[in-house]
């Protein structure tokens, strides 16, 4: 199940890390936000190398659907409510910016990457009172934004939230032009990480500051961030024959979709769940794929599915990102995380705060993402929940393993993985972690394969 980004661009090869080294800046991670980190410290004239896994963009920026813009669901009201205009206002302009610096950099670098400049929409079927809402909170704020009752979607709405100039565009076109700069190591996983040193298999980095951004940080203690976040799963089909609306859509509504053009084709995505749930035998497990093609069907009738994909996102109990220093333990470990289904826009917003935390340059609008921020009502309702599915997950453990071939409990913490049929994959539900039938590890927080049964006499 490759995505349409995949399809059609293959980047670079690079070589894995050669020795050991010392460097001023380490980046942990060579997807977006790893690659940008990396690109903005360079610019600032701080050498750094980023290493990488696997290969460049194969984590989670492969599979976006690629919206840059700083309409991010219904946020900024939530913002306000929790932690005020001032806050709410330092959200609006580092993502308001982000947009601006993908456009910058494409036209001086000369990146072709399909940069299309487009308003973004939300959308409700049942009501239109927070649509209303987050587009009066977002103009005071200073964004273009504006409510009304129609739109290109070929089926009724109760309303839309319009946010003007925001941005599309192909991610691995951007992220194979913009990494040429950047000294990158593949094939080099990270093992171990300590005050100023990172191990892998090919040798030791050891670095004045070390940046995490390969999504969800593989390090328990410090940060605690297993029980800061969960992730969630989102499933898209590519469609031929839907026709293309010039703006991008996002469905407030609990059955709401994710609708964008991509050349002739339109992304049409939904189905989230947490990872992990929902899933094996249960009710509506094995059927995000279906839902996604009867709405397709009966929104877009005639139109054909060429593509398919899924993607995660990790989701932070206050819904907004982490971005800034790892722990107060830690002065020198830096954080990206938490993007929460918007890693386009936050992967730059996040790239520009930590090179200039990094560089010892002063960066007000940083303080709604940092990691240390205080712990609201919604948080803790969040970590409630977030609780009692990691509980459930570890009681599991010690149930037999349903598996012949290997013991289904993720070597992270423990917790019993669920079997998922849309992904193929076995699915932790405490931290999000994924295995396929073989056991073999295909996203973290875990770091190894899975245990494999013993032969049977």
């Amino acid at each position: 199940m490759q995505s349409i980004w995949t399809e059609e661009v293959k980047l670079r090869k690079r070589e894995p890390l050669p020795g050991d080294m010392e460097i001023p800046v380490v980046v942990i991670g060579a997807g977006l936000a790893g690659i940008l980190t990396a690109y903005y410290l360079n610019q600032a004239g701080i050498r750094s190398v980023v290493l990488e896994a696997d290969r460049i963009g194969s984590g989670q920026t492969k599979n976006t659907t690629a919206k840059i813009t700083s309409q991010h669901n219904l946020v900024y009201a939530r913002i306000i409510k929790m932690f005020g205009s001032r806050m709410a206002e330092h959200y609006a302009n580092v993502n308001e910016t982000a947009i601006g610096e993908y456009e910058r950099l494409i036209s001086e670098k000369g990146i072709d990457c399909d940069f299309v400049r487009c308003p973004a929409y939300l959308y409700s079927r049942t009501g239109s009172e927070l649509l209303k809402q987050e587009a009066e909170v977002a103009a005071s704020l200073g964004i273009r934004a504006s409510f009304g009752t129609e739109c290109e979607l070929p089926f009724w709405v109760a309303g839309v939230t319009k946010f003007e100039n925001q941005a599309r565009f192909h991610p691995l076109k951007f992220l194979a032009g913009i990494a040429e700069e950047i000294e990158v190591y593949e094939q080099t996983k990270v093992l171990k990480a300590g005050d100023r040193r990172v191990e892998t298999a090919l040798g030791t980095v050891t670095a004045e500051h070390i940046v995490f951004a390969a999504h969800f940080p593989f390090i328990n203690v410090p940060g605690y961030y297993f029980a800061r976040m969960y992730q969630e799963r989102s499933y898209v089909t590519a469609l031929e024959g839907a026709g293309r609306p010039e703006g991008m859509y996002l469905g407030i509504d609990p059955d709401g979709l994710s609708i964008r053009p991509c050349r002739d084709l339109l992304l049409l995505g939904g189905g989230s769940h947490r990872t992990g749930l929902n899933q094996g035998n249960k009710p509506g497990a094995g059927c995000r794929y279906e839902f996604l093609r009867r709405k397709a069907q009966e929104i877009y009738p005639g139109s054909r599915e060429v593509l398919k994909w899924s993607a995660q996102d990790c989701m932070t109990l206050d819904g907004l990102p982490y971005i800034g220093r790892f722990s107060a333990r830690k002065p020198n470990w830096y954080v990206a995380t938490g993007f929460g289904k918007w890693g386009m826009t936050t992967a730059m917003a996040s790239a520009r705060i930590l090179t200039a935390m990094i560089s010892g340059r002063e960066c007000q609008e940083a303080d709604i993402f940092l990691p240390q921020r205080h712990f609201t009502a919604q948080a803790a309702k969040g970590l409630a929940v977030h609780g009692a599915h990691t509980v459930k997950g570890l009681a599991k453990h010690i149930l037999p393993s349903g598996n012949k071939k290997i013991v289904q409990n993720c070597p992270h913490m423990g917790c019993r993985l669920e079997w998922n049929p849309d992904g193929e994959s076995y699915d932790c539900p405490c931290h999000g972690s994924r295995f396929d039938s073989e056991g073999h590890l295909i996203d973290g927080p875990a770091q190894t394969d899975c245990k494999r049964r013993e032969r049977q006499p």
